[in-house]
């Protein structure tokens, strides 16, 4: 028996030798390929294209073509140049879902792009069509470069995404803020971008805890992330009323210890040690944010008092997963050893 066909719809992709462009930093060129799933990054990278062509040369011929409602010849006619010879950006939507016409046109443009047009080819990766096209260009068929826009779908990609939107803007936000707002947007990318757009816009100075609450407290579900934070920088009471917020919200103890635990883990991975952020993150195959934070995670911290928190955590695990009775109680000893830095019922 024939082995099945695979059902999967998702345009594999070949390796690729033309530069690859953060859509943070955009540029153009003649040939542009903007993929991936992820809109709002693939519409900032678009727009910044735009933006870049336009301060160059204010009078910019902006035109747009759907890939999959083709008229034949109008990529050539919109990318041949203008009587007055004015730059051209031809922005084509929708390349995943072609016509035949436009991919037959397409690749023979790849050879013979047209001198003063940039084009921008935006495929979303969700159907193998247009496959030839992107292969081409990949291989290095004409003037091109590639910008990636992969999906964020987990938490740490949340936290980067909106972390980059700070730093881009040269803004700073605590740690715990940062987790904080990303729990209050968790299921809608756009209105996290647009959130931080809007602490950027607004605040002036950094972005703290009470602002982010401020802003968007009845959105906010105090997370796991935001009790351990907030017992990590020894706001004791802060913390407690934090842990009672999450559970009452309906928090679940064991990822809430598992949150204090890899915290932890990275405060103990990175205390000590000197290195350059970057040399060190790569060694420990962690992001430079991350040991950044830890960093100042472990302010007013030493060898002994995280020891204590560690065994603090430990027992907490243990606890909560069945060796007490009192799961609550384990977690509230767990969060004053650690924001406390003694050991429980010390005085």
């Amino acid at each position: 028996m024939a082995a099945p066909r695979s059902s999967s719809r998702t345009a594999a992709k070949q390796p690729s030798k033309i530069p690859q462009v953060s859509w943070r930093e955009p540029r153009p060129a003649p040939l542009v390929l903007v993929s991936g799933p992820e809109e709002i990054c693939a519409e900032r990278a678009i727009a910044g294209i735009r933006d870049y062509l336009r301060a160059e040369d204010p009078a910019l011929e902006v035109s747009d073509i759907r890939a999959d409602d083709y008229a034949p010849g109008t990529l050539l006619a919109m990318t041949s140049p203008s009587l007055f010879g004015e730059p051209r950006l031809v922005r084509v939507s929708g390349v995943e879902r072609c016509s035949d016409a436009f991919l037959q046109e397409a690749v023979s443009y790849l050879d013979q792009p047209q001198d003063g047009a940039t084009v921008i080819l935006r495929h979303t990766g969700a159907s193998v069509r247009g496959k030839k096209l992107l292969d081409a260009l990949r291989a290095g068929t004409g003037e091109g470069i590639e910008i990636a826009c992969p999906a964020i779908k987990r938490d740490g990609d949340r936290v980067d995404f909106a972390a980059g939107e700070f730093k881009a803007a040269k803004k700073r936000i605590q740690p715990s803020a940062l987790r904080a707002l990303v729990s209050a947007f968790a299921d809608d990318l756009t209105e996290l971008a647009a959130a931080c757009q809007q602490l950027i816009g607004d605040v002036e100075g950094d972005v703290t805890d009470d602002i982010v609450t401020k802003y968007y407290g009845g959105r906010v579900e105090v997370s796991a992330f935001v009790v351990a934070d907030t017992a990590i920088a020894g706001r004791y009471g802060e913390a407690l009323i934090s842990l009672r917020h999450a559970l009452s919200s309906g928090a679940d103890p064991v990822p809430m210890v598992a949150a204090f635990a890899m915290k932890l883990r990275t405060m103990a991975r990175v205390a000590g040690n000197r290195e350059p952020s970057r040399q060190l993150a790569q060694r420990l195959g962690m992001k430079d944010w991350q040991v950044d934070r830890a960093r100042r995670d472990l302010a007013g911290w030493n060898e002994r008092s995280l020891g204590l928190a560690i065994q603090a955590t430990a027992r907490a695990d243990a606890e909560v997963k069945g060796a007490s009775r009192d799961p609550i109680f384990a977690l509230e000893r767990m969060v004053t050893v650690i924001a406390t830095r003694r050991p429980f019922g010390e005085e």
